[in-house]
């Protein structure tokens, strides 16, 4: 088992992040009241215990409302590059060494900022975030387009013109039903052609057909969650045997990143509990699993709980989380060159003198 102490230093990987869905709650009071904008809360505690009571409510799209009052508040370059900044800082406070945050640009419009002065204002906040952080940090933006939206092709082509300033791909997000991946195909297949990156929300509240349709129509590097893969997977706990069906051993067999939430998953009823959650199953099988947060402040979370509550569900220690901060490493979008390095000279260092400490 892993303590506490190692727990906060070890090296992590976070590819899953909101950038709307981790704002301090004391910086969403300040910056509410600046602007006028009502909350349910006025005390920072008791607005960040509203904050995981009202998304704890089973239905994706409950959970997605919470977003409003974070959303509200983020409608200025300052107000951006603040949450930005706190964003990264809070991330490496608590041991992640790389973190790709990403936001959707064409929710941050409404005070008179163009979709270039957003992208700007969050690089701004990160490159503060990381220059102030008490930890080293590398963080990265995904330029997320609304799945209901009309959209996707100009949040794509924004994510091509920055990736080279701080962007290091695209996803879309959203409630998935009625709203399959495939609507924002020719995003997609420019995206492809420009050689870009790319991960899409699938298989979170909707099924099987919406992960087919994000790998084999879309293209997806990565899956959003993906927990829904589980339903092509006969498991017996008895012979510990397990027949996969086409698209599940597809997806194990291609190496393709599942970026697995597991508090969020809760919350939005993809599972009942901790140890029920398919991560367990997913991981023994040897998917490429990748532990996430989601949304911080909705989910009340941090990558440290995650793993937390999958030592306490799974009897994972630090082998085990060695082994997820290296499929994160090597699923994440930055070059190939750069991955490696923080690989080789910091996750596997920390890691062998732990597990070196243990023997």
């Amino acid at each position: 088992m892993i303590t506490p102490e190692q727990l906060s230093a070890a090296p992590k990987v976070l590819l899953h992040d909101h950038l709307d869905g981790g704002v301090r709650p004391e910086t969403v009071l300040e910056l509410a009241k600046e602007i006028g904008h009502v909350l349910p809360r006025s005390d920072a505690g008791e607005l960040g215990e509203w904050f995981v009571e009202s998304a704890d409510s089973g239905s994706l799209e409950r959970y997605l409302e919470t977003f409003d009052h974070t959303v509200a508040v983020m409608q200025n370059a300052e107000a951006i590059k603040r949450v930005a900044s706190e964003c990264v800082q809070d991330l490496a406070a608590d041991g992640v060494v790389y973190a790709e945050v990403r936001y959707a640009p064409e929710q941050h419009l409404n005070g008179g900022l163009s979709l270039e002065d957003v992208v700007d204002a969050v690089r701004e906040g990160f490159e503060h975030g990381m220059a102030t952080a008490e930890r080293p940090i590398v963080a990265r933006q995904l330029l997320t387009a609304m799945r209901h939206k009309a959209r996707s092709m100009e949040i794509a082509q924004l994510a091509v013109a920055y990736r080279d300033d701080g962007v290091v791909g695209f996803d879309i997000a959203g409630a998935e039903a009625g709203y399959p991946p495939t609507r924002h195909l020719d995003a997609f297949e420019y995206l492809q052609r420009e050689n870009a990156h790319f991960t899409i929300h699938a298989g979170e509240a909707f099924g099987l057909p919406s992960i087919w349709q994000a790998i084999q129509w879309c293209g997806a590097d990565r899956l959003g969650h993906g927990v829904r893969i589980i339903d092509d997977i006969n498991y017996d706990p008895d012979t510990g045997k397990a027949d996969l069906g086409l698209l599940a051993a597809y997806v194990r067999d291609r190496r393709i990143p599942l970026e697995m939430c597991p508090s969020s998953n809760l919350q939005t009823g993809a599972a009942e509990s901790i140890a029920d959650h398919p991560i367990g199953l997913l991981a023994k099988l040897r998917f490429r699993v990748t532990v996430n947060t989601d949304n911080r402040l909705m989910s009340g979370t941090s990558m440290s709980r995650e793993l937390t509550l999958l030592a306490e569900a799974f009897d994972y220690g630090l082998a085990d989380f060695r082994w997820f901060a290296i499929n994160a490493m090597k699923s994440a979008f930055l070059p190939f060159d750069e991955r490696l390095a923080i690989i080789d000279q910091i996750i596997k260092p920390w890691y062998a003198d732990a597990l070196a400490e243990v023997k």
